[in-house]
């Protein structure tokens, strides 16, 4: 069903998740969460008009945070999943404490079970710079030192080739071949994506990396989370899957509706070309 929102002139599903990413990286944990929740409705947000956020002061963040966190719980989300790394960092305890007794899931990298994987005790990270200097980040990487060593590699840059459309491949390797080639000397033999973009080129990452290497996405854990969460509150939709994704999902973004529709098609394939993109300005 849907409903008129509290916004003047945009259009929302009654009862959805909404989430939110400072651009197309979010749209890699939205892919996992259309295929392990079917009978759930999402609203995507995606603040391009402050992208990338890895690179911004952490009060910036901050700030992008709790006012997109406002804007959807006003739209009657039900619950919100905080679909980026460094947003996550930046501002999850922030969001949590403004918005009491509603559900919202982060995202962090995946250490834990890189570090139950690991052969060599040795894991790398890969993540923006914001990410890689919160307080949040350093206290994860603590609390499992003593199961591996994490060796956690900013890459600046990486997010805005992503960002292109279409994305220019050979930029792409050539950013990441010495991040890689330093990460293997130091025998790591797991890799975690620490940003919701970078699963969009995982498969240059094991190109590089090599077969004896694990890479490690946050997608679908991050889905497995939401239903916890929406089971524990009596909110997950209990009907059976009858529409297709892209009725599912209403999009917006803060930057240029058709810019961002050419990359979503482009990430997600040609089944989203009638998709609808709402420009939203907060």
């Amino acid at each position: 069903m849907q409903i008129q929102s509290h916004t003047p002139g945009i259009a929302v599903f009654a009862q959805s998740v909404g989430v939110f990413d400072s651009g197309v990286g979010g749209l890699s944990v939205l892919k996992a969460m259309l295929n392990y929740l079917p009978a759930e409705r999402f609203q995507f947000v995606a603040d391009e008009r402050y992208l990338p956020y890895g690179d911004k002061p952490q009060h910036e963040i901050t700030d992008r945070v709790l006012t997109l966190s406002n804007w959807l719980r006003n739209q009657e989300c039900k619950a919100m999943v905080m679909a980026c790394n460094t947003a996550t960092a930046a501002g999850a305890n922030q969001a949590r404490a403004a918005h009491a007794n509603w559900p919202i899931v982060g995202i962090e990298p995946a250490v834990k079970p890189a570090s139950m994987l690991t052969k060599t005790g040795v894991v790398g990270i890969l993540a923006t710079t914001n990410t890689v200097a919160s307080e949040r980040f350093k206290g994860l990487v603590e609390r499992f030192d003593p199961l591996a060593k994490v060796i956690a590699h900013p890459c600046p840059g990486l997010v805005e080739l992503i960002e292109q459309s279409p994305m220019p491949e050979p930029a792409i390797e050539a950013l990441l071949k010495p991040v890689l080639a330093e990460l293997l000397q130091k025998n790591a033999d797991v890799i975690v994506l620490g940003c919701t973009h970078y699963p969009f080129v995982a498969h240059l990452i094991s190109k590089l990396a090599g077969p004896d290497v694990t890479v490690i996405e946050t997608g679908l854990p991050v889905a497995k989370q939401l239903k916890t969460r929406l089971e524990s509150e009596g909110l997950l939709n209990m009907g059976e899957a009858h529409l297709p994704m892209i009725e599912r999902v209403s999009f917006f973004t803060t930057g240029q509706p058709e810019a961002f529709k050419t990359k979503l098609v482009n990430l997600l394939g040609t089944d989203w070309l009638q998709v609808k993109v709402q420009q939203l300005d907060i």
